[in-house]
Protein backbone atom coordinates (compact mmCIF):
# COMPACT_ATOMS: atom_id res chain seq x y z
CA UNK A 1 0.00 0.00 0.00
CA UNK A 2 1.07 3.77 -0.81
CA UNK A 3 2.13 5.44 2.24
CA UNK A 4 2.61 9.08 2.87
CA UNK A 5 6.36 9.03 4.03
CA UNK A 6 7.71 6.86 1.29
CA UNK A 7 9.27 7.18 -2.00
CA UNK A 8 10.71 4.57 -4.75
CA UNK A 9 14.60 4.54 -4.55
CA UNK A 10 16.44 4.28 -7.78
CA UNK A 11 16.73 0.51 -8.67
CA UNK A 12 20.41 -0.33 -8.30
CA UNK A 13 22.37 -1.34 -11.27
CA UNK A 14 22.38 -5.01 -12.20
CA UNK A 15 25.50 -6.76 -11.08
CA UNK A 16 27.80 -7.75 -14.40
CA UNK A 17 28.85 -10.87 -12.42
CA UNK A 18 25.17 -12.28 -11.40
CA UNK A 19 24.09 -13.14 -15.62
CA UNK A 20 20.70 -12.64 -15.94
CA UNK A 21 19.46 -12.53 -12.15
CA UNK A 22 17.81 -9.65 -11.34
CA UNK A 23 17.59 -6.38 -9.00
CA UNK A 24 14.21 -5.99 -7.20
CA UNK A 25 13.48 -2.33 -6.80
CA UNK A 26 13.97 -1.19 -2.70
CA UNK A 27 11.21 1.15 -1.44
CA UNK A 28 12.37 3.17 1.65
CA UNK A 29 10.03 4.73 4.18
CA UNK A 30 11.33 7.64 5.58
CA UNK A 31 10.73 7.44 9.84
CA UNK A 32 8.77 10.04 11.03
CA UNK A 33 10.99 12.14 12.98
CA UNK A 34 8.73 14.88 14.46
CA UNK A 35 5.85 14.62 16.27
CA UNK A 36 2.66 15.37 14.79
CA UNK A 37 0.62 18.03 15.77
CA UNK A 38 -2.73 17.12 14.39
CA UNK A 39 -5.11 20.38 12.94
CA UNK A 40 -8.41 21.11 14.89
CA UNK A 41 -11.32 20.31 12.32
CA UNK A 42 -14.83 20.81 12.31
CA UNK A 43 -17.69 19.26 10.43
CA UNK A 44 -20.42 16.51 10.00
CA UNK A 45 -17.80 13.44 10.89
CA UNK A 46 -15.83 14.86 13.58
CA UNK A 47 -19.59 16.15 15.47
CA UNK A 48 -20.56 11.82 14.57
CA UNK A 49 -16.99 11.29 16.36
CA UNK A 50 -17.26 13.42 19.33
CA UNK A 51 -20.74 12.22 19.85
CA UNK A 52 -19.90 8.31 19.44
CA UNK A 53 -16.18 9.07 21.56
CA UNK A 54 -18.28 11.02 24.81
CA UNK A 55 -20.83 8.57 24.83
CA UNK A 56 -18.25 5.66 25.05
CA UNK A 57 -16.43 7.77 27.69
CA UNK A 58 -19.27 8.56 29.62
CA UNK A 59 -20.84 5.13 29.50
CA UNK A 60 -17.68 3.33 30.53
CA UNK A 61 -17.06 5.43 33.72
CA UNK A 62 -20.66 5.33 34.80
CA UNK A 63 -21.42 1.59 34.29
CA UNK A 64 -19.35 0.54 37.65
CA UNK A 65 -21.82 2.94 39.56
CA UNK A 66 -25.23 1.24 38.60
CA UNK A 67 -26.59 -0.69 41.53
CA UNK A 68 -28.60 -3.73 41.19
CA UNK A 69 -30.65 -5.03 43.83
CA UNK A 70 -28.20 -3.64 46.56
CA UNK A 71 -25.12 -4.88 44.42
CA UNK A 72 -22.96 -3.51 41.78
CA UNK A 73 -24.89 -3.91 38.65
CA UNK A 74 -21.79 -5.29 36.36
CA UNK A 75 -18.77 -6.39 38.54
CA UNK A 76 -15.65 -9.18 37.97
CA UNK A 77 -15.26 -9.69 41.20
CA UNK A 78 -11.74 -12.11 41.03
CA UNK A 79 -11.84 -12.79 44.62
CA UNK A 80 -15.16 -14.82 44.53
CA UNK A 81 -14.94 -16.07 41.23
CA UNK A 82 -18.05 -14.48 40.17
CA UNK A 83 -18.89 -12.19 37.46
CA UNK A 84 -22.27 -10.13 38.08
CA UNK A 85 -23.81 -8.80 35.47
CA UNK A 86 -27.55 -7.45 36.53
CA UNK A 87 -29.50 -10.57 37.77
CA UNK A 88 -26.85 -12.53 36.02
CA UNK A 89 -24.29 -14.70 37.82
CA UNK A 90 -21.47 -15.91 36.03
CA UNK A 91 -19.14 -18.76 37.58
CA UNK A 92 -15.89 -20.38 36.15
CA UNK A 93 -17.70 -22.86 34.47
CA UNK A 94 -20.53 -20.83 32.85
CA UNK A 95 -17.02 -18.71 31.06
CA UNK A 96 -17.87 -20.43 27.14
CA UNK A 97 -20.86 -17.77 27.14
CA UNK A 98 -18.34 -15.34 27.68
CA UNK A 99 -16.40 -16.78 24.76
CA UNK A 100 -18.80 -16.68 22.66
CA UNK A 101 -19.88 -13.43 23.76
CA UNK A 102 -16.36 -12.40 22.79
CA UNK A 103 -16.46 -14.05 19.33
CA UNK A 104 -19.58 -12.87 18.42
CA UNK A 105 -18.37 -9.43 18.90
CA UNK A 106 -15.52 -10.10 16.65
CA UNK A 107 -17.86 -11.73 13.69
CA UNK A 108 -20.22 -8.66 14.08
CA UNK A 109 -16.60 -5.88 13.94
CA UNK A 110 -15.45 -8.15 11.03
CA UNK A 111 -18.76 -7.68 8.92
CA UNK A 112 -19.41 -4.19 9.26
CA UNK A 113 -15.87 -4.07 7.98
CA UNK A 114 -16.66 -6.02 4.94
CA UNK A 115 -19.22 -2.71 4.28
CA UNK A 116 -17.70 0.22 6.41
CA UNK A 117 -14.06 -0.49 6.07
CA UNK A 118 -12.13 0.67 9.88
CA UNK A 119 -15.48 2.60 10.73
CA UNK A 120 -14.97 0.95 14.05
CA UNK A 121 -11.37 2.62 14.30
CA UNK A 122 -12.19 5.88 13.56
CA UNK A 123 -15.20 6.09 15.87
CA UNK A 124 -15.72 3.62 18.44
CA UNK A 125 -12.19 2.55 19.33
CA UNK A 126 -11.33 3.35 22.88
CA UNK A 127 -7.68 4.73 21.36
CA UNK A 128 -9.00 6.74 19.32
CA UNK A 129 -11.61 8.12 22.06
CA UNK A 130 -8.80 8.52 24.50
CA UNK A 131 -6.24 9.94 22.15
CA UNK A 132 -8.35 12.80 20.77
CA UNK A 133 -9.35 13.34 24.50
CA UNK A 134 -5.39 13.96 25.86
CA UNK A 135 -5.04 15.77 22.12
CA UNK A 136 -8.54 17.80 23.24
CA UNK A 137 -6.51 19.07 26.67
CA UNK A 138 -3.28 19.49 25.36
CA UNK A 139 -5.35 22.60 22.55
CA UNK A 140 -6.88 23.92 25.43
CA UNK A 141 -3.65 24.38 27.17
CA UNK A 142 -1.22 24.93 24.69
CA UNK A 143 -3.69 26.68 21.81
CA UNK A 144 -3.87 25.65 18.10
CA UNK A 145 -1.64 23.45 16.26
CA UNK A 146 0.93 26.09 14.90
CA UNK A 147 1.43 27.57 18.53
CA UNK A 148 2.32 23.56 19.66
CA UNK A 149 4.88 22.80 16.98
CA UNK A 150 6.43 26.51 17.40
CA UNK A 151 6.15 26.08 21.60
CA UNK A 152 7.85 22.16 20.74
CA UNK A 153 10.85 24.58 19.17
CA UNK A 154 11.25 27.26 21.24
CA UNK A 155 13.80 27.35 24.32
CA UNK A 156 12.53 26.40 28.27
CA UNK A 157 10.77 29.35 29.76
CA UNK A 158 8.56 30.20 32.81
CA UNK A 159 5.64 30.22 30.39
CA UNK A 160 6.63 26.81 28.89
CA UNK A 161 7.27 24.79 32.03
CA UNK A 162 4.01 26.24 32.87
CA UNK A 163 1.90 24.99 30.28
CA UNK A 164 3.79 21.65 30.02
CA UNK A 165 3.45 21.28 33.70
CA UNK A 166 -0.01 22.15 33.75
CA UNK A 167 -0.96 19.52 30.49
CA UNK A 168 0.85 16.65 32.14
CA UNK A 169 -0.45 17.36 35.19
CA UNK A 170 -4.26 17.22 33.33
CA UNK A 171 -2.71 14.21 31.40
CA UNK A 172 -2.21 12.70 34.66
CA UNK A 173 -5.32 13.44 36.30
CA UNK A 174 -7.42 12.04 33.69
CA UNK A 175 -5.03 8.91 33.36
CA UNK A 176 -5.78 8.12 37.19
CA UNK A 177 -9.46 7.98 36.81
CA UNK A 178 -9.12 6.12 33.53
CA UNK A 179 -7.30 3.31 36.11
CA UNK A 180 -9.94 4.07 38.69
CA UNK A 181 -12.24 3.25 35.74
CA UNK A 182 -10.96 0.02 34.71
CA UNK A 183 -10.37 -1.69 38.03
CA UNK A 184 -13.89 -0.73 39.73
CA UNK A 185 -15.23 -3.01 37.18
CA UNK A 186 -13.06 -5.60 39.17
CA UNK A 187 -13.53 -3.90 43.20
CA UNK A 188 -16.71 -1.77 44.47
CA UNK A 189 -16.30 1.64 42.68
CA UNK A 190 -17.62 3.86 44.65
CA UNK A 191 -14.79 2.34 47.66
CA UNK A 192 -12.18 2.29 45.04
CA UNK A 193 -12.54 5.97 43.90
CA UNK A 194 -12.62 7.00 48.00
CA UNK A 195 -9.87 5.10 48.51
CA UNK A 196 -7.48 5.90 45.69
CA UNK A 197 -8.13 10.23 46.34
CA UNK A 198 -7.62 9.52 49.58
CA UNK A 199 -4.53 7.37 49.43
CA UNK A 200 -6.06 4.60 51.28
CA UNK A 201 -6.16 1.75 49.21
CA UNK A 202 -4.49 -1.69 49.72
CA UNK A 203 -1.17 -1.76 47.94
CA UNK A 204 -1.91 -4.04 45.42
CA UNK A 205 -5.72 -1.90 44.91
CA UNK A 206 -3.32 0.77 43.83
CA UNK A 207 -0.55 -0.82 42.05
CA UNK A 208 -2.98 -2.16 39.53
CA UNK A 209 -5.04 1.37 39.51
CA UNK A 210 -1.35 3.20 38.88
CA UNK A 211 -0.32 0.58 36.35
CA UNK A 212 -3.25 1.52 34.45
CA UNK A 213 -2.68 5.10 34.67
CA UNK A 214 0.61 5.29 33.80
CA UNK A 215 -0.32 2.79 30.37
CA UNK A 216 -2.93 5.19 29.74
CA UNK A 217 -0.78 8.03 30.24
CA UNK A 218 2.02 7.04 27.96
CA UNK A 219 -0.30 5.87 24.89
CA UNK A 220 -2.90 8.20 24.74
CA UNK A 221 -0.16 11.44 25.78
CA UNK A 222 2.75 9.64 23.98
CA UNK A 223 2.57 6.85 21.27
CA UNK A 224 -0.84 8.09 20.52
CA UNK A 225 -0.42 7.06 16.40
CA UNK A 226 1.85 4.76 16.94
CA UNK A 227 -0.21 2.44 18.29
CA UNK A 228 -2.23 3.01 14.83
CA UNK A 229 1.04 2.40 12.69
CA UNK A 230 2.73 -0.24 14.70
CA UNK A 231 1.10 -2.07 17.66
CA UNK A 232 -2.76 -2.36 16.60
CA UNK A 233 -3.08 -5.83 14.84
CA UNK A 234 -6.89 -4.87 13.44
CA UNK A 235 -4.49 -2.31 11.21
CA UNK A 236 -2.58 -4.98 9.64
CA UNK A 237 -5.34 -7.85 8.47
CA UNK A 238 -8.17 -6.00 8.30
CA UNK A 239 -7.77 -5.35 4.17
CA UNK A 240 -8.67 -8.82 3.42
CA UNK A 241 -12.05 -8.36 4.69
CA UNK A 242 -12.53 -5.54 2.17
CA UNK A 243 -13.75 -5.69 -1.50
CA UNK A 244 -14.34 -3.42 -4.41
CA UNK A 245 -17.74 -2.45 -2.20
CA UNK A 246 -16.51 -1.79 0.93
CA UNK A 247 -16.84 2.19 2.07
CA UNK A 248 -13.35 3.85 2.86
CA UNK A 249 -12.39 7.07 2.91
CA UNK A 250 -11.03 7.21 -0.62
CA UNK A 251 -9.59 10.60 -2.88
CA UNK A 252 -10.85 10.72 -6.51
CA UNK A 253 -8.30 10.63 -8.33
CA UNK A 254 -9.71 11.50 -11.71
CA UNK A 255 -11.55 14.23 -10.50
CA UNK A 256 -9.05 16.17 -8.13
CA UNK A 257 -5.74 15.32 -10.07
CA UNK A 258 -3.76 17.33 -11.49
CA UNK A 259 -3.60 19.02 -8.40
CA UNK A 260 -2.37 22.44 -7.81
CA UNK A 261 -2.97 25.96 -6.20
CA UNK A 262 -5.02 28.96 -7.41
CA UNK A 263 -7.17 31.85 -6.47
CA UNK A 264 -10.95 31.05 -5.64
CA UNK A 265 -12.87 31.85 -8.77
CA UNK A 266 -10.00 31.23 -10.88
CA UNK A 267 -10.34 29.46 -14.17
CA UNK A 268 -7.49 26.69 -14.45
CA UNK A 269 -7.37 23.25 -15.94
CA UNK A 270 -5.94 21.90 -13.02
CA UNK A 271 -8.45 19.44 -11.20
CA UNK A 272 -10.19 19.93 -8.05
CA UNK A 273 -7.26 19.00 -5.22
CA UNK A 274 -5.99 22.56 -4.79
CA UNK A 275 -3.19 21.21 -2.94
CA UNK A 276 -4.37 23.11 0.70
CA UNK A 277 -2.88 20.14 2.47
CA UNK A 278 -5.55 20.39 5.06
CA UNK A 279 -6.14 16.76 4.68
CA UNK A 280 -2.69 15.87 5.88
CA UNK A 281 -2.72 18.50 8.39
CA UNK A 282 -5.82 17.23 10.07
CA UNK A 283 -5.14 13.33 10.22
CA UNK A 284 -4.27 11.68 13.25
CA UNK A 285 -1.95 9.55 12.07
CA UNK A 286 -0.38 12.00 9.17
CA UNK A 287 -0.91 10.56 6.39
CA UNK A 288 -1.90 11.86 2.49
CA UNK A 289 -4.92 10.31 1.42
CA UNK A 290 -4.11 11.05 -1.66
CA UNK A 291 -1.48 8.47 -2.24
CA UNK A 292 -4.66 6.07 -1.72
CA UNK A 293 -5.53 3.25 0.30
CA UNK A 294 -3.40 2.62 3.41
CA UNK A 295 -3.66 0.79 6.20
CA UNK A 296 -2.64 3.74 8.84
CA UNK A 297 -5.79 5.47 7.74
CA UNK A 298 -8.32 5.04 10.70
CA UNK A 299 -11.30 6.04 8.87
CA UNK A 300 -12.09 8.91 11.64
CA UNK A 301 -13.55 11.21 8.15
CA UNK A 302 -11.07 14.39 9.55
CA UNK A 303 -9.85 14.54 5.88
CA UNK A 304 -12.84 14.53 4.47
CA UNK A 305 -14.98 17.21 6.57
CA UNK A 306 -11.45 19.55 5.44
CA UNK A 307 -11.20 18.87 2.33
CA UNK A 308 -15.33 19.47 1.95
CA UNK A 309 -14.97 22.83 3.70
CA UNK A 310 -12.08 24.03 1.42
CA UNK A 311 -14.96 22.60 -1.49
CA UNK A 312 -17.64 25.06 -0.57
CA UNK A 313 -14.68 27.68 -0.44
CA UNK A 314 -13.53 27.20 -3.74
CA UNK A 315 -17.41 26.83 -5.28
CA UNK A 316 -16.60 23.11 -5.86
CA UNK A 317 -18.97 19.80 -5.88
CA UNK A 318 -18.23 18.28 -2.61
CA UNK A 319 -16.79 14.95 -1.55
CA UNK A 320 -13.50 15.08 -3.41
CA UNK A 321 -12.75 12.97 -0.43
CA UNK A 322 -15.66 11.28 0.62
CA UNK A 323 -16.93 7.57 2.04
CA UNK A 324 -16.71 5.44 -0.74
CA UNK A 325 -15.96 2.36 -2.96
CA UNK A 326 -13.41 1.63 -5.47
CA UNK A 327 -16.69 0.84 -7.52
CA UNK A 328 -18.16 3.70 -7.02
CA UNK A 329 -15.06 5.54 -7.91
CA UNK A 330 -14.22 3.83 -11.11
CA UNK A 331 -17.88 4.27 -11.88
CA UNK A 332 -19.40 0.73 -12.35
CA UNK A 333 -22.15 -0.87 -11.24
CA UNK A 334 -22.17 -2.50 -7.41
CA UNK A 335 -22.39 -6.10 -7.14
CA UNK A 336 -24.70 -7.47 -4.78
CA UNK A 337 -24.91 -6.50 -1.58
CA UNK A 338 -24.97 -9.72 0.04
CA UNK A 339 -20.69 -11.02 -0.88
CA UNK A 340 -19.37 -14.25 0.19
CA UNK A 341 -17.39 -12.23 2.55
CA UNK A 342 -20.40 -10.96 3.98
CA UNK A 343 -22.43 -13.68 3.95
CA UNK A 344 -19.36 -15.76 5.58
CA UNK A 345 -19.43 -13.46 8.68
CA UNK A 346 -23.41 -13.33 9.07
CA UNK A 347 -23.77 -16.93 8.92
CA UNK A 348 -20.97 -16.92 11.86
CA UNK A 349 -22.57 -14.14 13.80
CA UNK A 350 -25.73 -15.79 13.95
CA UNK A 351 -23.81 -18.73 15.11
CA UNK A 352 -22.42 -17.02 17.68
CA UNK A 353 -25.88 -15.49 18.78
CA UNK A 354 -27.67 -18.98 18.37
CA UNK A 355 -25.02 -20.54 20.79
CA UNK A 356 -25.18 -17.62 23.27
CA UNK A 357 -28.55 -17.66 23.39
CA UNK A 358 -28.58 -21.95 23.69
CA UNK A 359 -25.79 -21.80 26.43
CA UNK A 360 -28.39 -18.98 28.53
CA UNK A 361 -31.39 -20.96 28.44
CA UNK A 362 -29.61 -24.01 29.61
CA UNK A 363 -27.82 -22.21 32.51
CA UNK A 364 -28.62 -23.58 35.71
CA UNK A 365 -28.65 -21.64 38.86
CA UNK A 366 -27.67 -24.66 41.11
CA UNK A 367 -24.42 -26.66 41.24
CA UNK A 368 -24.24 -30.20 42.25
CA UNK A 369 -21.24 -32.36 42.90
CA UNK A 370 -21.84 -35.48 44.79
CA UNK A 371 -18.96 -37.75 46.19
CA UNK A 372 -19.34 -40.95 47.32
CA UNK A 373 -17.57 -41.74 50.75
CA UNK A 374 -14.70 -43.54 49.99
CA UNK A 375 -14.02 -45.38 52.58
CA UNK A 376 -16.77 -47.20 53.14
CA UNK A 377 -18.52 -48.53 50.63
CA UNK A 378 -21.38 -49.24 52.85
CA UNK A 379 -22.74 -50.04 56.51
CA UNK A 380 -25.61 -52.54 57.18
CA UNK A 381 -28.26 -50.99 60.05
CA UNK A 382 -29.94 -53.55 61.82
CA UNK A 383 -31.35 -57.12 59.99
CA UNK A 384 -32.32 -55.55 56.45
CA UNK A 385 -31.34 -52.50 56.04
CA UNK A 386 -28.27 -50.87 54.24
CA UNK A 387 -26.84 -47.26 54.21
CA UNK A 388 -24.20 -45.50 52.20
CA UNK A 389 -22.83 -42.13 52.70
CA UNK A 390 -22.41 -39.27 50.03
CA UNK A 391 -20.97 -35.99 50.10
CA UNK A 392 -23.22 -33.10 48.15
CA UNK A 393 -21.51 -29.93 47.26
CA UNK A 394 -24.27 -27.92 46.58
CA UNK A 395 -23.77 -24.14 45.51
CA UNK A 396 -26.51 -21.66 45.32
CA UNK A 397 -25.60 -19.60 41.98
CA UNK A 398 -28.15 -16.71 42.23
CA UNK A 399 -27.41 -13.35 43.93
CA UNK A 400 -30.31 -14.37 46.81
CA UNK A 401 -30.45 -16.47 49.31
CA UNK A 402 -32.52 -19.89 48.77
CA UNK A 403 -34.08 -22.86 50.36
CA UNK A 404 -33.49 -26.44 48.32
CA UNK A 405 -35.38 -29.53 48.79
CA UNK A 406 -33.16 -32.88 48.83
CA UNK A 407 -34.45 -35.77 46.92
CA UNK A 408 -33.04 -39.40 45.66
CA UNK A 409 -34.98 -42.02 43.03
CA UNK A 410 -33.89 -45.13 41.84
CA UNK A 411 -36.57 -47.07 38.95
CA UNK A 412 -35.22 -50.39 40.46
CA UNK A 413 -35.03 -49.89 44.69
CA UNK A 414 -38.26 -47.21 44.90
CA UNK A 415 -38.03 -47.42 48.39
CA UNK A 416 -34.10 -46.04 48.99
CA UNK A 417 -34.67 -42.97 51.34
CA UNK A 418 -32.46 -40.26 52.82
CA UNK A 419 -31.85 -40.68 56.43
CA UNK A 420 -31.03 -36.96 56.90
CA UNK A 421 -32.45 -33.89 56.54
CA UNK A 422 -33.63 -33.27 53.18
CA UNK A 423 -34.26 -28.97 53.14
CA UNK A 424 -31.84 -26.54 53.71
CA UNK A 425 -30.62 -23.20 53.07
CA UNK A 426 -27.66 -21.29 51.02
CA UNK A 427 -26.65 -17.63 51.07
CA UNK A 428 -26.21 -16.27 47.50
CA UNK A 429 -22.74 -17.47 45.76
CA UNK A 430 -22.38 -19.81 48.91
CA UNK A 431 -21.38 -23.72 48.83
CA UNK A 432 -22.49 -26.09 51.12
CA UNK A 433 -20.74 -29.27 51.82
CA UNK A 434 -23.77 -31.28 52.80
CA UNK A 435 -23.21 -35.12 54.30
CA UNK A 436 -26.32 -37.14 53.10
CA UNK A 437 -27.29 -40.88 54.12
CA UNK A 438 -28.86 -42.99 51.62
CA UNK A 439 -30.44 -46.18 53.22
CA UNK A 440 -32.53 -48.88 51.17
CA UNK A 441 -33.76 -52.64 52.20
CA UNK A 442 -32.00 -55.32 51.50
CA UNK A 443 -34.92 -57.81 50.73
CA UNK A 444 -35.43 -55.26 47.91
CA UNK A 445 -32.04 -55.55 46.27
CA UNK A 446 -32.67 -56.49 42.50
CA UNK A 447 -31.14 -59.65 40.95
CA UNK A 448 -28.57 -59.74 43.77
CA UNK A 449 -26.31 -56.86 42.26
CA UNK A 450 -24.33 -55.68 44.46
CA UNK A 451 -24.61 -52.13 42.68
CA UNK A 452 -26.76 -49.67 41.35
CA UNK A 453 -27.50 -46.50 39.89
CA UNK A 454 -29.83 -43.98 42.09
CA UNK A 455 -29.81 -40.37 40.75
CA UNK A 456 -29.93 -37.35 43.17
CA UNK A 457 -32.16 -34.07 42.30
CA UNK A 458 -31.84 -30.51 44.22
CA UNK A 459 -34.87 -28.21 43.73
CA UNK A 460 -35.35 -24.82 44.71
CA UNK A 461 -38.57 -24.55 46.95
CA UNK A 462 -40.46 -21.36 48.23
CA UNK A 463 -39.44 -22.07 52.15
CA UNK A 464 -38.87 -24.57 54.58
CA UNK A 465 -42.47 -24.27 55.46
CA UNK A 466 -44.23 -24.39 51.95
CA UNK A 467 -42.04 -27.07 49.81
CA UNK A 468 -43.39 -26.38 46.83
CA UNK A 469 -40.76 -25.57 43.83
CA UNK A 470 -40.36 -22.43 43.21
CA UNK A 471 -41.75 -21.08 39.36
CA UNK A 472 -39.89 -21.65 36.53
CA UNK A 473 -38.67 -24.78 37.83
CA UNK A 474 -34.87 -24.58 39.38
CA UNK A 475 -33.39 -28.03 39.76
CA UNK A 476 -30.03 -29.85 39.10
CA UNK A 477 -29.25 -33.49 38.88
CA UNK A 478 -26.72 -35.58 39.21
CA UNK A 479 -26.43 -39.90 39.06
CA UNK A 480 -24.15 -41.76 41.63
CA UNK A 481 -23.52 -45.55 42.90
CA UNK A 482 -25.68 -47.50 45.77
CA UNK A 483 -23.39 -50.34 46.54
CA UNK A 484 -25.25 -53.80 48.78
CA UNK A 485 -23.62 -56.32 50.46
Amino acid sequence: MPNSSTHAASPAQPNTHVGTSQRIPVVEIAPVSNKIHVREQKGLFQRLRQYSNSCLIAIFFILPFINYQGRQAILFDVTEQQFFFFNLTLWPQDFTLLAWFFMAAAFALFFVTVYWGRVWCGFLCPQTAWTFIYMWIEAKIEDNHHHRAALDKAPWSISKFRKRLTKHALWIVFALLTGCGFISYFMPARELYIDIFTASSGFWTGAWVWFFALCTYLNAGWMREMMCLHCCPYSRFQAVMFDANTKTVSYDTERGESRGPRKRAEKTELGDCVDCNLCVDVCPTGIDIRNGLQYECINCGACVDACNQTMEKFGYAPNLISFTSENALKGQPQTSVFSLKALGYASALLIMISLIIIDLSQLSHIQLNVIRDRQTLYREVGADRVENSYQLKIRNKTQQAAVYQIAVRSDKTPSLTIVTDTVVQIKPGEQLDYPVTVSGRRSERVDGTSQQTLQFSVTQINSVVNLTPVEPENQVTQQSRFFWP
